[in-house]
């Protein structure tokens, strides 16, 4: 075993971990590894950390501390301490707490900002760097091909996102594809009539049919917006809600859309299986992404932390098998598991509803004052578990029934 020795070997050729995508996940999962002892790689095929950049950077304050993550303030953009959802014809639910719950970062400095504490750490990146295939030797993946270049490594931590790219060529299963949305998303320069710690959601299928429309403002006066859309192209629903919906229009008449980008949103759930002989498969490639809302970050870093344990005990015990490795599998199942089958149960429900029924829960949403008892939920990434004690409540479990009779009464 090698943690961190001095050996003259080109590290270019061999290391002891290759992760594969410097996103957040590759970079905490090689960060985790390395402030453990083990030499690691990241390979990211872009020129640039963060860039393009394929996320809102919506994310919960409490999942941040539960990461054990101190961020520099040039990072945040916002603190949020509500949302209004909005139903297709313009009925609203809000839900507003005392003090913030959740933040906006800036994706590209979040990115940077985590590849620079693995740099610290003895990571090192390599740029530009498509990894062409995985690199195989008597059944297990020993390294990555680059350029045509091999880079021998005793496993791999493959985070290159919904791509699966690697996993496709090896034959492996991948994401669900009849639960992936494609989304579009960019910065809206001014934004009219807004609170300034309040996003909003929009829900319907004439707008993003398979999952929702956002605006999520920043401290600045503008915004960042979005769509992502089962079917059809996202670009067109997305004007198509600028144009027709009329709580929208009021907002963004005087807006410029810019900076867009386009990305796949999984929300099927994690694949069955995440790990096989010298190979962790973490983040959206693993799609570990929460199917309600299609927020990967928390869900996915907290499966990265455990995946960079995973490898370091791989290279503690000489012993990168499958059945070795399938302890990163029952560990993250443990920790996000019950959530993960909750949340794309309630994602199957909604995608059953119609547009009036949408009207209609958003509207007994609001009329039970269901605000009161969502306000007593203490995590917004773990909805399974944060669910539970909401149940006590009887307007809940109004809402529930409503929501399950509406879904299976087609």
């Amino acid at each position: 075993m090698r943690l961190r020795e001095a050996e003259a070997e080109d590290v270019n050729r061999k290391t002891d971990i290759a992760v594969v995508g410097g996103g957040p996940c590759g970079s905490f999962s090689a960060l985790t590894a390395a402030k453990l002892g083990v030499d690691v790689v990241v390979f990211e095929e872009h020129k640039e950390i963060g860039v393009p950049s394929h996320c809102a950077g919506h994310i919960s304050l409490n999942g941040l501390k539960q990461l054990g993550m101190s961020l520099p303030q040039k990072i945040f953009e916002n603190e949020i301490k509500g949302a209004i959802f909005y139903s297709p014809s313009g009925r609203d639910f809000r839900v507003r707490f005392a003090s913030p719950v959740t933040c906006v970062l800036n994706r590209a400095l979040f990115d940077k900002h985590l590849t620079e504490l693995a740099e610290k750490a003895g990571v090192k990146y390599h740029l530009g760097a498509r990894v062409d295939s995985l690199v195989w030797e008597n059944g297990f993946v020993r390294g990555v091909s680059v350029k045509g270049d091999t880079i021998q490594s005793n496993m791999v931590i493959d985070s290159e996102g919904c791509s699966s790219v690697l996993l496709k060529k090896s034959g492996f299963a991948t994401l669900d594809k009849c639960m992936v949305v494609n989304g579009v998303e960019g910065e809206i320069d001014r934004i009219s009539n807004v609170d300034q710690d309040t996003v909003e959601v929009y829900v319907g299928k004439k707008y993003a049919p398979g999952l929702f429309a956002w605006i999520i403002p920043r401290r600045d006066g503008s915004a960042k917006m979005g769509l992502a859309t089962k079917t059809g192209n996202p670009r067109k629903y997305l004007e198509y809600f600028v144009n027709h919906n009329p709580k929208a229009i009021e907002k963004l008449k005087q807006s410029k859309f810019v900076n867009v980008s386009y990305h796949p949103i999984t929300l099927g759930g994690p694949l069955a299986k995440t790990y096989y002989n010298g190979l962790l498969i973490v983040g959206d490639s693993a799609s570990q992404v929460k199917p309600t809302t299609g927020g990967g970050i928390v869900m996915g870093l907290n499966c990265a932390k455990i995946a960079g344990e995973t490898a370091y005990q791989a290279m503690k015990h000489e012993n990168y098998s499958e059945d070795f490795l399938s302890l990163y599998q029952q560990k993250w199942h443990k920790a996000i598991g019950f959530d993960m089958t909750v949340m794309r149960l309630v994602r199957l429900m909604l995608n059953r509803l119609s547009d009036d029924e949408l009207d209609r829960l958003i509207s007994l949403c609001s009329e039970l004052h269901m605000d009161e008892t969502l306000q007593k939920i203490k995590d917004i990434d773990f909805q399974g578990k944060a669910l539970l004690p909401a149940f006590k409540s009887p307007n809940i479990w109004t809402v529930a029934l409503y929501f399950l009779l509406a879904s299976i009464t087609k």
